[in-house]
């Protein structure tokens, strides 16, 4: 061996020239390279006279006398690796910014942060309120948003922060937000967030995060988020640096706006709002390292940092981008326009769908108005007709469904609320309209099946089916016939109302005299059971969106949310807050919130002492009202004790009725929060009213 090195040494020195081209294979296979080309050709010559004759010869190789195709394809592996390498390098470098700080660079001396840009793009989409639970990882957005002239309306509970907005949404036309801290203000907000999926809000959560270097580290707060809306949220972003910051919101709303309406999330970690002095201090590292591993971690934390920031204040478009919403076509509403005018039985159900944007309610309800065809209203829909109206009706709706032989389905869906579809006659034609196609066919083909389908916007398809029906009258002797059993039905419960309960108020006597009490500028929320599900047949909404309930996922704890962000888009209104004992208890302590940011409302308790929308049929099918009682608790005293006014009514009381129900409406105009604690006590009205 030492032979071996001492030969190629004397070999390059002896040349000078250092000829590397030519390859030799010795014996025992080992490569020598650096060797002249003569020498070379000497040496093979003294060694073969040297060797054994009966020994293998030595054969020798060129580059002239290697394959071609053996060499092309060497150069094409080469060149290959090469590539691959180089692209590999490219993604490193793309992923961790470097391309893109060629062109734009971080100011470290810059005082602006990431929040200023989100409370910009809010701005720039009319968002008048922000409803939150303070957090630090949110703080910016806050801070930013109050300095823009947003308004930040803080809760109590991360879900009524959601409700609120949900609320603002649905009353407004404009996105709702809510943005709640990281971890538990974030799975505080599920619930809330699935009501809004459901009931096809618009809605805007912003939710803090850990920094994104700092995920899966064990953070403060730190859990995967993301999956946790993926099923509720029609898109669920996650921001990496300050400049995706406005794009991200921006095709967020677009989104959540955008064909059926929902909610979206946007995870805004708390690297991406923060100033860049307080990011590198936090997360760049120290200022000097030692070693080569020490000084690698440094590299990466800064340039980190550095790409956070990179472009961050360069000038970007904060406009609102186009919401697309889908439209029937006009062989849609022609063909609907046919088979209405060949019925002689029709019937209109519209549902909370057909209120959404863009066709301004008024102008549904001359449509309606304009085509004369009775109308069940549903949901959000509640009060587009006045109720005066001779084509509203609140009664008897199994039985007009069987006997109509049209329907026209106006964003309303064949769920639990209309028996899955088992409710329509055999012969019954039935048109459905709806923006999502899986509400619109839900439950078609197995209990019902409809004549024409149009996935499309409702409210627009109903103007636009007006418009081909001028001049058509709907047949007399129907309606005539529908508002007889209407009457009817009336004058039963006003008899019910009527009737003393065995110990405190009658409910629907107290809803009576709600009814008889309520100004044109009032908006009634709906948060319960039984209470509720019985003021929906006794109450009268008295203008178009002036009635919020849940929706269809029929959640709990609606109320002081909903109420809030009522108040705040109406503060002309008179808003009453219709709720069950059992649902109060999970917003009462929001009336500290009423208090604290000057919402005047009106809370209405229906206090059965009971969960009675459950305990009626449990006990009568399984013979215990096990969980299901509770007491007749002094809701009136929390609600005083919180900065509002509180009123208590009972049986001993019921004379003084009308009186404490317009004390507590001058409370409310002089500036109060108000609690009625109305002690009510059992009927048979929703009798057979299974909760499941």
């Amino acid at each position: 061996m030492e032979g071996g090195q001492h030969g190629d040494r004397g070999g390059s020195g002896d040349t000078g020239t250092g000829d590397r081209t030519g390859w030799l294979l010795g014996g025992g296979g080992t490569v020598r390279t650096g060797w002249p080309r003569a020498q070379g050709d000497r040496r093979d010559r003294s060694d073969q006279e040297d060797r054994d004759p009966s020994a293998p010869p030595v054969t020798s190789l060129s580059p002239s006398s290697v394959p071609m195709g053996l060499l092309t394809l060497i150069g094409c592996i080469c060149a290959g690796l090469l590539a691959a390498t180089a692209v590999a390098l490219l993604v490193v470098a793309y992923r961790l910014g470097l391309l893109y700080r060629l062109l734009h660079k971080a100011d470290p001396r810059s005082p602006r942060y990431g929040g200023e840009l989100v409370a910009e793009v809010l701005k720039a989409h009319g968002v008048r309120f922000v409803f939150a639970l303070a957090g630090g990882h949110i703080s910016p957005i806050l801070v930013a948003s109050e300095k823009l002239g947003i308004r930040v309306v803080d809760t109590r509970h991360e879900a009524t922060a959601v409700f609120a907005a949900d609320a603002v949404s649905r009353l407004s036309g404009r996105i709702g937000v809510a943005a709640v801290t990281a971890g538990p203000g974030v799975t505080n907000a599920v619930t809330a967030i699935k009501n809004a999926q459901m009931a096809e809000s618009p809605l805007l959560l912003i939710g803090g995060a850990a920094a994104s270097l700092q995920k899966g580290r064990g953070a403060l707060q730190d859990i995967d988020q993301l999956s946790l809306f993926k099923t509720l949220c029609k898109a669920c972003i996650s921001v990496r640096t300050v400049r995706d910051i406005v794009p991200a919101l921006r095709k967020a709303i677009s989104t959540a706006q955008s064909g059926t309406p929902g909610p979206v999330f946007v995870e805004l970690p708390i690297d991406v709002l923060y100033p860049f002095h307080v990011v590198e201090k936090e997360v760049g590292g120290a200022k000097s390292a030692r070693g080569i591993r020490g000084k690698l971690v440094q590299w990466y934390l800064q340039n980190y940092v550095h790409n956070l920031f990179a472009g961050a204040w360069v000038p970007r478009d904060v406009t609102p981008l186009p919401v697309k919403v889908p439209l029937a076509t006009g062989d849609e509403v022609q063909r609907c326009a046919e088979l209405v005018s060949r019925a002689t039985k029709p019937l209109v159900l519209v549902g909370s769908q057909a209120l959404l944007p863009p066709t301004p309610a008024e102008e549904l309800r001359e449509a309606l108005e304009a085509l004369g065809i009775p109308c069940y209203l549903g949901g959000a829909a509640r009060g587009l007709l006045p109720p005066e109206s001779p084509l509203l009706l609140r009664q008897n709706r199994r039985d007009a469904l069987r006997e109509a032989d049209l329907v026209l389905l106006a964003g309303a869906v064949c769920d639990f609320r209309l028996s899955y579809g088992r409710l329509f006659g055999r012969q019954t034609v039935v048109v459905a309209v709806n923006r999502d196609r899986a509400q619109l066919l839900r439950n078609a083909d197995v209990f019902w099946r409809p004549r024409l389908a149009v996935q499309g916007d409702a409210a627009s398809f109903v103007v636009g089916l007006a418009r081909r029906l001028r001049g058509y009258s709907c047949p007399a002797d129907w309606l005539g016939g529908l508002r007889e059993a209407e009457q009817r039905k009336e004058k039963a419960n006003r008899e019910k109302a009527a009737t003393p309960t065995p110990q405190h108020l009658n409910p629907l006597d107290l809803l009576y005299r709600l009814d008889a009490l309520l100004p044109p500028e009032s908006l009634l929320v709906a948060d319960g059971g039984d209470f509720v599900g019985t003021a929906a047949y006794i109450v009268r909404p008295r203008r178009p969106l002036s009635w919020l309930d849940p929706g269809a996922f029929g959640t709990l704890g609606v109320g002081g949310g909903f109420a809030l962000g009522a108040k705040l888009c109406r503060p002309e209104a008179e808003v009453w807050v219709l709720y069950g004992d059992g649902s109060l208890g999970y917003s009462l302590i929001e009336f500290d919130t009423f208090v604290r940011h000057k919402t005047p409302i009106i809370a209405l308790v229906g206090n059965d002492a009971c969960w009675s929308q459950i305990s009626r049929e449990q006990v009568a099918m399984l013979g215990s009202n096990v969980a299901c009682g509770l007491e007749y608790l002094d809701y009136h005293a929390v609600a005083e004790a919180l900065g509002g006014k509180g009123f208590v009514v009972g049986r001993p009381e019921s004379e003084r009725l009308d009186a404490v129900l317009r004390a507590a409406q001058d409370a409310c105009r002089q500036g109060h929060p108000v609690l009625v604690n109305a002690l009510i006590g059992k009927t048979d009205f929703r009798e057979g009213s299974i909760s499941v």
